[in-house]
């Protein structure tokens, strides 16, 4: 695991007069792995759609998006969708979404149902079985400057991501989900 720093907020403003910004990562990665070769890079992006999202958009072959179990979830889908779209089509023709991870499960709400039931709609095959419930302990853990797994490995939130990984391996051993190119109303 490579981490960010704070100094990472300064290459959005460094990125912007560059020739090429949206390719500077990809471009990094490809001469770095040439002399590092690794299995998986995952990407952890904000929710924003700023240079540096576009960059990891850019240099992934496939996304994982979770979502929220709330309404404005919905909307920010929506407008991933469309930018997704737009990498495919300028940038980056091999971009897969192949996975969707429901998050702020809470079964006490009809919203939270609503919402994975919509999402299951329009990504049925993406859309993981797993749901990732609402967890005060989940909250806690970055907290104390850790994951759920080394905070409380044994937490309801914790046993849910273990799941959800174990999920995610099983599809990656047999033939990659391909792909929702047109799953989400534009």
């Amino acid at each position: 695991m490579v981490p960010a720093t704070i100094d990472l907020a300064a290459a959005e403003i460094e990125l912007v007069p560059q020739v090429a910004r949206e390719q500077r990562l990809k471009k990094a990665l490809a001469a770095h792995l040439r002399e590092h070769p690794v299995d998986y890079i995952i990407f952890d992006c904000p929710p924003s759609l700023g240079l540096l999202t576009i960059n990891a958009l850019v240099a992934a072959s496939e996304i994982l998006i979770p979502i929220q179990c709330e309404y404005y979830a919905l909307e920010g889908v929506t407008q991933l969708m469309r930018t997704i779209q737009l990498v495919r089509e300028e940038l980056n023709p091999e971009l897969d979404l192949s996975t969707i991870l429901l998050t702020m499960f809470d079964a006490r709400t009809k919203l939270s149902a609503q919402v994975g039931e919509q999402v299951r709609q329009h990504f049925p095959e993406q859309t993981l079985v797993t749901l990732i419930p609402r967890s005060v302990r989940l909250s806690e853990a970055p907290s104390y400057g850790t994951t759920i797994l080394g905070y409380d490995p044994q937490s309801v939130g914790a046993k849910a991501y273990v799941k959800a990984a174990g999920e995610i391996a099983r599809r990656g051993a047999e033939e990659p989900v391909r792909s929702a190119r047109r799953g989400w109303p534009q």
